[in-house]
C-alpha cells in the first residue's frame, strides 16, 4: 500500500539519508520522468537522473540497479496513474454513454496527467524503437482495457444514435486524435493549450456523433 500523503510529506522533509524507501523510489521515478522530457530515452542515464533528483549515482544503482529496471519501473507507474485516472472518471461519471466517453475524453487532458514532464516522457517512450518490449510488458494490457472500454462506449452511441459509423473505427479516430494532440502540445513550435486539445477532440466526438454531441 502507498504511504499517505502526509506520510510523504514528512518524509520529503527529512534528510536524504532518513527517507523512506518507497518515498526514495518515487523521487526517482519522478526525476526519470523529467530527465526523459528533457533528455529522450536514449540519453537518459543513471547518472542524469541522479543529477536531476540531486543525490548520488550509487543510491539510484541501490535502488534500481539498471537503467532498464529504471525505465521499465517508471513505464509502470505513468500507466497505471493513466489507468487510474481515467477509471476514477468514468466512475464518477452518469451511465450515459455520452457522459461517460465525454468523461473519457476529459480525463485524458486532466492537469496532472498532461504536464510537460509527463507528455514529454510519454513522447519518449513511443519515440524510440528499442523502448517498444518495455512499453508492451507495461502497457499492453491496460492499453487494451482503455480501447476496449473506448469501443464499448461507441457502440452504445451507435446504438442510441442509429448512426451510419462502425463504432470501432469511431474509437480508433478518437484515440488517434487524442494521441495526435497529446504529440502537438509536445513537439510543435508554438504548442497549443490542454484547453485547445479538448475542444479538437470534442470537435471530433461531433462529427462522429452529431446527435449527441455539438
Amino acid at each position: 500500500m502507498p504511504p499517505e500523503p502526509a506520510t510523504v510529506l514528512a518524509e520529503a522533509n527529512r534528510s536524504p539519508r532518513t527517507q523512506s524507501r518507497e518515498v526514495r523510489r518515487q523521487q526517482l521515478i519522478e526525476a526519470t520522468i523529467s530527465t526523459l522530457a528533457a533528455r529522450g530515452f536514449a540519453r537518459t542515464t543513471l547518472t542524469e537522473v541522479a543529477k536531476t533528483a540531486g543525490i548520488s549515482h550509487g543510491l539510484v544503482l541501490f535502488h534500481f540497479e539498471t537503467k532498464e529496471k529504471l525505465l521499465t519501473e517508471t513505464l509502470t507507474f505513468m500507466t497505471e496513474e493513466y489507468h487510474q485516472n481515467w477509471q476514477a472518471a468514468l466512475a464518477a461519471a452518469p451511465a450515459d454513454p455520452a457522459a461517460q466517453l465525454l468523461a473519457l475524453i476529459k480525463a485524458d487532458f486532466a492537469s496532472a496527467i498532461t504536464t510537460p514532464a509527463r507528455l514529454g516522457a510519454w513522447c519518449a517512450f513511443w519515440g524510440e524503437a528499442q523502448s517498444r518490449p518495455i512499453y508492451q510488458e507495461a502497457c499492453g494490457e491496460k492499453d487494451a482495457a482503455y480501447i476496449r472500454q473506448l469501443e464499448v462506449i461507441c457502440e452504445e452511441l451507435v446504438r442510441q444514435g442509429g448512426y451510419g459509423v462502425d463504432a470501432i473505427i469511431a474509437a480508433r479516430i478518437l484515440r488517434v486524435v487524442i494521441e495526435g494532440t497529446w504529440l502537438d502540445m509536445m513537439t510543435m513550435q508554438n504548442p497549443y493549450a490542454p484547453t485547445e486539445a479538448l475542444r479538437t477532440v470534442m470537435s471530433t466526438a461531433a462529427l462522429c456523433f452529431p446527435k449527441h454531441f455539438r
